[in-house]
């Protein structure tokens, strides 16, 4: 597992207690912080640029191309605004076709956890 820099900046600027309990979470991983690449700003400037989203949201847009330029599976959020919602999605697949970068899948945590059927699914699927 990956994280960005931005990822923890974010992690780091909540308040208390959120703070100490993510970190504690995060501690429970093994992951490798993404190092900055030399193309980073310029691809994070790329999409606002072409509207998928605002300078408003850089951060956010750091976050997606730290990830592509690292040549990660996919990135990981909760940030349905921004992030997980189908605009960013196609427009995140389309710079990366453009400028030759492996596709990149954006998902919800959610998908990490694997479904236990319950009674409901179970007469749901029949």
């Amino acid at each position: 597992m990956c994280l960005s820099v931005f990822t923890l900046n974010e992690l780091n600027a909540c308040y208390e207690p959120k703070r100490s309990l993510l970190l504690e979470r995060l501690g429970e991983i093994s992951y490798e912080v993404l190092p900055q690449h030399q193309d980073l700003s310029r691809l994070a400037n790329r999409i606002v640029e072409m509207g998928i989203l605002t300078a408003k949201s850089i951060d956010d847009c750091k976050h997606i191309a730290s990830a592509v330029l690292a040549e990660c599976d996919c990135v990981i959020s909760w940030n349905f605004k921004h992030m997980v919602n189908i605009k960013t999605i196609r427009g995140i697949r389309a710079i990366t076709n453009l400028e030759g970068y492996k596709p990149i899948e954006i998902v919800q945590p959610t998908v990490l956890i694997e479904h236990q059927e319950d009674e409901e699914y179970r007469l749901w699927k029949k």
